[in-house]
């Protein structure tokens, strides 16, 4: 998604950098864009898992309905993940060439 999202804003990145901004900002800008999509998603994604556990309960027979150590390792390895992905494009995104992006459409 993010990725698609920096194709789709070339010649914005473009203008950004032939204004002067710096790589570390165009990075900066991407991974946030990026992290904002994660954190909703780690948020949607931990609420339906706790509200699934308390509906399945009575199936997870010798287990924890809630095991604290697993949410957390789940979660540290997809924010984890989700950096790699969203630190890609962002790259790609600030190697730019400011003539190319802007001839480009």
């Amino acid at each position: 998604v993010i990725a698609v999202s920096v194709a789709q804003r070339t010649r914005e990145v473009g203008i950004r950098v032939a204004l002067g901004a710096r790589q570390s900002h165009v990075v900066a800008m991407v991974m946030r864009e990026g992290f904002r999509l994660v954190m909703v998603g780690l948020v949607l994604g931990l609420t339906v898992s706790v509200l699934a556990a308390r509906a399945l309960s009575s199936f997870l027979i010798g287990t924890q309905t809630y095991d604290l150590v697993t949410y957390l390792s789940v979660t540290l390895v997809l924010a984890s993940v989700a950096a790699v992905a969203t630190y890609i494009p962002a790259r790609r995104a600030a190697s730019v060439d400011p003539v190319m992006a802007l001839r480009s459409e």
